[in-house]
């Protein structure tokens, strides 16, 4: 008897622990290796939704045609994996589940409201092999609310990392979603430099991209150096302030180009300056991404 109450009592011990256990680990969160991760891989997801639209304008400028038809199918489904993979968990990633309702209810807006939308058209594209005048219309179109709402995404996995597996350095945070912000930045100021040469709404395009580089350069700055607005702390690590040196090399031999095409006095842009775009902002993205890794 005396057993066989030991015995049902062990039964329930099991029972009760297998029902606390996944309740204890939810609630521990990710530790501080994993968000910084997912503030990578999230605010990388910012850079995707701007490399997708450049790939888009160099195909309509016919720009190899065949090379960024092959980059913008890679690009998207990386979009996609990643999306999935920050909401549910992907062990190729090393992305944990999101268990924070509200940051899973923005990843379904992202993917039903505007991850769709804009997707039926990289689809189309890819397709068809070619981009029409209304297609770059609707890829101008769908592209920033996609990028608003991955940017409000990035937002609230920051602040969920400085409550929590950050709080001992809450400016890690902010610069690991800056320092990752600049990767979006250097080619959204591609795709805009693209839609000027495209001759798509000239104006507001040259206003955007003043912005967009504008920003890129003093961020660049404050990584390095540290920005009391932007509340990065900077960086004192002598390997990433070399990485952020090759940055600032490459960063000025790019700078000129975009800001000519961001200037209200020029009425046209060359092939030979679209080509230079289209080749030297890979290396500014890649080196700026070999920086993320290191604050990550």
């Amino acid at each position: 008897m005396f057993l066989r109450n030991r015995s049902t009592f062990a039964a329930m011990l099991v029972t009760i622990l297998m029902m606390i256990i996944p309740t204890i680990c939810l609630a521990a969160g990710p530790t501080s290796a994993e968000y910084g991760v997912v503030l990578n891989l999230s605010g990388k997801q910012r850079m995707l939704t701007q490399k997708m639209s450049k790939e888009m304008m160099l195909i309509a400028l016919k720009v190899d045609t065949e090379a960024n038809l092959k980059n913008l199918a890679m690009t998207s489904s990386l979009f996609d994996k990643t999306l999935k993979g920050l909401r549910d968990g992907n062990k190729e990633l090393r992305l944990p589940p999101t268990s924070k309702k509200r940051i899973i209810k923005q990843l379904d807006k992202i993917n039903n409201k505007h991850w769709q939308t804009f997707y039926i058209i990289v689809k189309r594209v890819l397709a068809s092999k070619a981009v029409t005048k209304e297609q770059v219309a609707r890829i101008a179109e769908t592209n920033p609310p996609l990028l608003g709402q991955m940017n409000k995404c990035v937002n609230l996995y920051e602040k969920d990392a400085r409550k929590a597996g950050l709080k001992s350095d809450p400016g890690l945070a902010v610069t690991i979603n800056l320092s990752g912000k600049q990767r979006m930045l250097s080619q959204k100021m591609s795709k805009e430099f693209l839609l000027i040469a495209y001759g798509h709404q000239v104006e507001e395009n040259k206003l955007n991209l003043l912005e967009t580089l504008t920003l890129f350069d003093r961020t660049l700055q404050g990584l390095k150096d540290g920005d009391d607005v932007l509340d990065l702390p900077g960086t004192k690590n002598r390997t990433i302030r070399r990485q952020l040196a090759v940055v600032m090399d490459l960063w000025g031999k790019f700078k000129p180009f975009v800001e000519i095409a961001s200037n209200p006095k020029t009425t046209s842009i060359s092939s030979d300056q679209v080509m230079t775009v289209a080749k030297d902002n890979l290396p500014i993205l890649n080196e700026m991404n070999t920086a993320v890794g290191m604050y990550e």
